[in-house]
């Protein structure tokens, strides 16, 4: 978090953040953990999904919780593995779903930037983890930070498809304004309650009619 690289857009939404005690203290809290453990992502992907997605692109928001915390499985982008990391059982649960809903066969990889470079933002509300730890830097300052970037997508004009899986991210609810904003929510899609609600609620497909009416170009939910 020394040289924080941030796009145009969110840098105006954002940078003040920086300058406010809660992450000052949670930059020095990742330094002092960084001295005796693993965290993931690399500090070069931990802005990523902004990065990635320009805040003035922003069509589509899929919200997770933390990033994954096995070996070289986070990259910043939620969800997302890179090319040749085997692919979680979450991502593979979401695979299944977008099978089901349009019949898109499982890719072979999970690297998902060509979502986020179509403007699906893929957010974690928190933003770094320690090593095979879920949820270890939870109240932390993460979700501060993240609900601030909920919050100025919410104050945008045009309308925004977020999609929340599972009872974390529906808390974020509170933060959209639901008559200018599209929720699409569901359970998550992790082996442990996907069959609760995620598989057969046709994420995919109810996000690009939405995107037609809205009269946006549709996302290509294909992966190669």
């Amino acid at each position: 978090m020394i040289n924080i690289k941030l796009e145009t857009g969110w840098k105006k939404e954002l940078y003040e953040e920086f300058k406010l005690p809660y992450m000052i203290k949670l930059k020095n809290f990742l330094i002092e953990e960084k001295k005796n453990k693993i965290i993931h992502p690399k500090n070069e992907n931990i802005f990523r999904a902004f990065n990635e997605t320009p805040f003035d692109k922003v069509k589509v928001v899929i919200l997770s919780q933390d990033p994954y915390h096995g070996n070289n499985q986070a990259n910043g982008l939620a969800f997302s593995v890179d090319k040749k990391i085997k692919l979680p059982p979450t991502l593979i649960n979401i695979y299944k779903e977008l099978y089901n809903d349009l019949k898109i066969l499982q890719p072979s990889n999970g690297f998902l930037q060509s979502w986020a470079n179509q403007g699906v933002l893929l957010l974690n509300s928190i933003l770094t983890v320690q090593h095979k730890k879920p949820l270890s830097h939870s109240n932390i300052g993460w979700e501060i930070f993240t609900n601030k970037a909920i919050s100025s997508l919410n104050k945008k004009n045009d309308s925004i498809i977020f999609l929340l899986w599972g009872h974390y991210s529906n808390q974020k609810k509170k933060l959209i304004n639901e008559k200018k904003h599209i929720i699409i929510s569901s359970s998550h899609p992790s082996p442990y309650s996907a069959n609760k609600g995620f598989f057969n609620s046709k994420p995919f497909s109810k996000t690009n009619i939405q995107l037609k009416k809205l009269g946006k170009k549709e996302i290509n939910w294909q992966i190669n």
